[in-house]
């Protein structure tokens, strides 16, 4: 029996803005702890809330503005004021949340008993009143408790905890797991339990958004798929999992089971394809995607902004949610027939002429298509002034130029057409620099919006892997897939 395509019903795009989480990234915890005059230079490159709000490539990542619209600011886009620019759509793909609220969403995804997130009176009394604006408002254990301040001293006074901060104040003390199972374990040290509560706390958000977008109840959801890069799990399973039943446990989908894809940067595309299988396949009906932020990659290129004088840009948790069911008639389909999800095959990882080939060629090939037949493509969005600053060039710039060399090499185009071709179906990166977050997927909600605007029908989504970051092998991986607009759509 032949299945129709499934479609992307309903997308979210969520960020936490967290300037004092900053010191706890990976990078920045290092050189603190070999200096530690580094964290009151952190300090003091910190943005406002109303700093990041503003910022560009934020507001185009939940969709205020358009990426075509980015692309058109003047550099450098931290030092532009775009709140006089028209908002691109009614209602936003999602929201910038401030930090008070993120912490109070730490805290809800905090269920270990004992707590691992102490509040200190000040904290309770911040957190209680930032959860009143949360999606989250109506859930009863928002009603945070508070820890006497000689506990938080006392807590404190084990240098494996960590001091929460908001601003001069002090919100709370975040502990290791100290139970008799956890302790000696650095895979349940303070900073690893914050990472992993981080991206659950921030995933959970963005699905609990894109449950109120698409009018879905949280029970009507049959499973969940989580794509983020984080690890959670002890000394013996270390990266073993589950962080999807956990993020759809916060969010109250009782009915839906779960499990994490772990890709690299590809882990949503292949998160999606997969999905959309398991839809297709008629397993189940209505398939959540969610992919969580990641407080190891927050200041991760702090010591260029510091050394520019500027801002520390990388001060922002984003997350994506995508509701992925059969064929509704309306929104876009995700093409699953045979041949049409490009892979980058082990054979083929060495060289990336074959990559592109496999990723895009081929693909299009199986449906019948060419290269200049996509309106958009979608390789990794990488915000280039992040990537500017720490040394690694524009990403998306350079990805386009090899996706029109493609297009040169397949006989589509003259080398001279390039510059225009990219033009065309290329975009101004604008997605926070946090691995799996910028691979491609963050246009899916700006695709969708200009296909249901009739502005494009097709986009290709390119998500290449860095595999070799496991220290285990030299290959790369990739994945790719088409969204079309529905052929039924009015």
């Amino acid at each position: 029996m032949k299945h129709s395509n499934p479609v992307i019903k309903e997308f979210a795009y969520s960020m936490a803005h967290v300037p004092d989480l900053v010191r706890y990234g990976s990078k920045p915890r290092r050189e603190i702890s070999k200096d530690a005059s580094v964290e009151e230079s952190i300090s003091r490159s910190l943005r406002s809330y109303s700093e990041a709000r503003q910022y560009p490539p934020n507001r185009v990542f939940i969709g205020e503005l358009s990426p075509a619209e980015l692309g058109k600011i003047e550099k450098p886009w931290f030092d532009s004021d775009t709140s006089t620019l028209p908002l691109l759509h009614e209602e936003a793909f999602g929201e910038i949340v401030p930090q008070d609220l993120f912490y109070a969403l730490i805290k809800l995804a905090d269920v270990l008993q004992p707590s691992l997130f102490e509040l200190t009176s000040v904290g309770c009394e911040l957190l209680r009143s930032a959860a009143g604006n949360s999606l989250f408002d109506g859930d009863a254990k928002m009603n945070f408790d508070c820890a006497p301040d000689s506990e938080i001293e006392r807590l404190l006074s084990d240098d494996s905890s960590l001091r929460i901060l908001s601003g001069d104040e002090l919100v709370g003390c975040f502990q290791a797991d100290n139970r008799a199972e956890g302790r000696g374990d650095q895979n349940v040290s303070a900073a690893h339990l914050l990472e992993a509560l981080c991206t659950k706390a921030s995933a959970a958000y963005a699905l609990q958004s894109l449950l109120t977008r698409s009018r879905t109840a949280a029970g009507q959801i049959d499973y969940i798929i989580s794509c983020g890069e984080e690890a959670c799990g002890d000394r013996y399973q270390r990266g073993g999992g589950g962080m999807a039943k956990a993020i759809g446990e916060m969010c109250g989908c009782l009915n839906a089971s779960g499990m994490d894809v772990k890709n690299f940067c590809a882990a949503p595309a292949s998160a999606l394809v997969t999905a959309g299988a398991l839809v297709q396949a008629g397993l189940y009906n209505q398939v959540a995607v969610v992919a969580g932020g990641s407080l190891a990659k927050l200041g991760m290129t702090f010591q260029p902004f510091l050394r520019a004088g500027i801002p520390i840009l990388d001060d922002c948790l984003a997350s994506m949610a995508f509701l992925v069911t059969r064929d509704d008639g309306q929104s876009p389909i995700l093409h699953l027939e045979r041949g049409s999800v490009g892979l980058a095959s082990i054979g083929s990882s060495t060289s990336d002429e074959a990559v592109y080939r496999e990723l895009i060629v081929e693909p299009l090939e199986a449906l019948g298509l060419k290269m200049t037949d996509i309106d958009k493509y979608a390789p990794e969005l990488h915000n280039p002034e992040i990537m500017q600053f720490a040394g690694s060039g524009d990403v998306a710039k350079k990805n386009y130029r090899m996706i029109a060399a493609m297009a040169v090499m397949s006989g589509l185009m003259d080398k001279a057409d390039m510059p225009g071709f990219v033009e065309q179906i290329g975009m101004s990166g604008f997605a926070p620099t946090q691995g799996h977050i910028p691979s491609a997927v963050p246009y899916i909600g700006h695709a969708v919006q200009a296909m249901q605007g009739g502005t494009i029908r097709r986009a290709m989504f390119l998500c290449k892997a860095s595999l070799f970051l496991n220290r285990i092998t030299e290959l790369f991986d990739g994945v790719s897939f088409v969204l079309e607009k529905n052929p039924r759509a009015s």
